[in-house]
């Protein structure tokens, strides 16, 4: 950075705590402040600085609390009260900002208020909640529930508050809780079931128990089935696990049993298999997992629903065809709501191609493509030998990966068909001093290539490794952890165990093995430019990478078989 930029940089920071601080002297003392006014503050403070959205949403919830400190009149909640009724006039900033005041409340209520303070917020806060049953204004639902929670209101101030705003006071006792039970069908109505659960546990209204059960499950509102299920108790809890059951959802009806107590209730899903079966899929042994079944459909079926959630569709669909199971209709839409979920793919590291090579033309070409590159990453994969005591399988297959392409080696065709044109291209990369190569652990794996292919001299040393696992020593979840914690995302291992010497490999098992190997360039791009969140450096750190690049030029101790 320049002179000239390092001084607009110190400018531009200037401005933004000036910004900040203006809004913190003004936040001092509302005790003459109007709600709407404290609220365009809360904008303004909102819109000035650089700060991401969720740095500034704890920042201004901070600023909130000490106001709230400071004693606005009439008094904090009322205060608070006040300003959800203007909030709608705010428009983009309504949710937002309805959900920092009512935060701030809820954590200054900790320390308490005063009785009078309390009693009048809670009346305003019941009108609000009206005033949105009735005519359908001011908060949407989620907002609308945060309001019962914080102003704790009771189905005695929802009656008070509507005498007060019906001027002849013609109110009968009940005329609450019908507006509630109202307002409950119409949310049922429009599938809003978890909104209308937390109305009928707050005012403890009574609703048909079993039909709303399976209405739920019917929609796939299972979230909500089980909350509803755990309200009414144990029986509605039954019925929930029964229709689990019935519907083939063993995995959800294993896990309310388990929370629930049930097992006495349920001892033939709450059998030991059932949880042998859950613990080898958790571990990706899928392979086992289908033996321990030993053919039983109930068995066959848990470790389907096992691999669904784990997003394992190929595992899903072998063991639906192998043993005529039926029922699954929802695998596709399974994993598409997986793709949609916390994990990295292929898309979001900017992979042009991935490419698989099995022909010696085919290694020829990946060669001279990353020896362009300074950098690659490095994996292997091979098909895990659950026979204790024996030597692990022949390395499958290996990855290296540019900065917009992945190649995926076949190691076993390559090396049947020319192993000398396989340890050539090999020892290009790998025993090249100009090309860094990224690993994760890969001196196990370059050990295990090393006992596979032993007459081979590519894999007996190598040149500029940098194993990333070295760099970064506190953290855990392999290399899925560091991913999530660099990058955002972590990496869907499922497959890890799965069978790599089946060719063709299916494409969800080629993403996974090119992701781990892309993966690499994109955390070391973090680790070289020095940019970490907090959860992985202390601010302003600087991991010095280079001291843990590492090179072997004599021979790879070799992994050797047991007897």
């Amino acid at each position: 950075m320049t002179m000239d930029e390092r001084v607009e940089d110190l400018q531009n920071r200037d401005e933004t705590q000036k910004a900040w601080s203006i809004s913190a002297h003004a936040f001092s003392d509302l005790s003459h402040v109007s709600p709407l006014m404290f609220l365009y503050l809360l904008k303004e403070s909102y819109t000035c600085g650089e700060l991401k959205a969720s740095a500034k949403f704890r920042r201004l919830k901070d600023q909130v609390l000490q106001v709230l400190h400071n004693g606005p009149k009439p008094g904090p909640a009322i205060f608070v009260a006040q300003c959800l009724y203007i909030l709608p006039l705010f428009d983009t900033y309504r949710n937002g900002f309805s959900h920092l005041i009512i935060s701030a409340l809820h954590h200054f209520l900790k320390s308490g208020t005063t009785q009078e303070d309390k009693l009048e917020a809670k009346l305003l806060a019941a009108k609000l909640f009206l005033l949105r049953v009735q005519y359908s204004l001011v908060h949407d639902e989620k907002v609308l529930v945060k309001i019962l929670e914080v102003f704790d209101l009771s189905l005695t101030d929802i009656e008070i508050g509507l005498q007060d705003l019906d001027a002849k006071g013609d109110v009968s006792p009940d005329t609450a809780k019908v507006l509630i039970e109202q307002y409950v069908s119409k949310l049922i109505e429009s599938e809003s079931f978890m909104t209308a659960i937390s109305l009928l546990e707050r005012f403890s209204i009574q609703w048909s128990g079993e039909p709303f059960l399976l209405q739920m499950i019917q929609c796939n509102k299972f979230r909500a089935a089980e909350r509803w299920a755990t309200f009414m108790g144990k029986p509605m809890l039954q019925v929930l696990v029964q229709e689990y059951v019935k519907q083939k959802q063993l995995k959800p009806a294993y896990d309310v049993i388990k929370e629930n107590n049930l097992r006495q209730e349920f001892p033939e899903v709450m059998s030991s298999n059932c949880s042998l079966l859950k613990k080898l899929a958790e571990h990706g042994c899928w392979d086992i997992a289908e033996a321990k079944a030993k053919g039983k459909r109930q068995y066959l079926e848990y470790v389907v629903y096992l691999a669904m959630e784990a997003g394992y569709v190929e595992k899903v669909e072998e063991l639906c065809t192998k043993y005529s199971l039926e029922g699954f209709e929802n695998v596709k839409k399974t994993e598409a709501n997986l793709r949609k979920s916390c994990y990295l793919h292929l898309d979001d590291l900017c992979i042009e191609d991935v490419v698989w090579v099995d022909e010696v033309d085919g290694l020829r070409d990946a060669t001279f493509h990353l020896e362009e590159f300074k950098v690659v990453g490095l994996d292997s994969e091979w098909k895990p030998n659950y026979e204790k005591g024996s030597a692990p399988n022949k390395v499958s297959i290996m990855q290296i990966a540019s900065e917009t392409k992945v190649y995926i080696l076949d190691l076993i065709k390559l090396y049947d068909s020319d192993p000398d044109s396989l340890n050539q291209c090999l020892s290009r990369i790998l025993h090249s001093s100009r090309i860094l190569k990224l690993g994760y652990n890969f001196q196990c794996d370059i050990k295990q290539l090393a006992y596979s292919y032993q007459d081979l001299q590519c894999f007996e040393h190598y040149e500029m490794l940098l194993d990333i696992q070295n760099v970064f020593k506190e953290h855990r979840g392999g290399l899925s952890g560091l991913a999530e914690k660099v990058l955002g995302r972590g990496l869907n291992k499922t497959r890890r165990n799965s069978n790599w010497e089946k060719r063709p490999l299916s494409i969800y098992q080629l993403e996974y093995a090119a992701l781990d190997a892309a993966v690499l360039l994109h955390i070391f791009r973090h680790v070289r430019d020095h940019v970490q969140p907090a959860a992985v450096a202390n601010e302003h750190s600087k991991i010095e990478w280079k001291s843990y690049i590492v090179s072997h030029k004599d021979k790879v101790g070799r992994i050797k078989k047991r007897s």
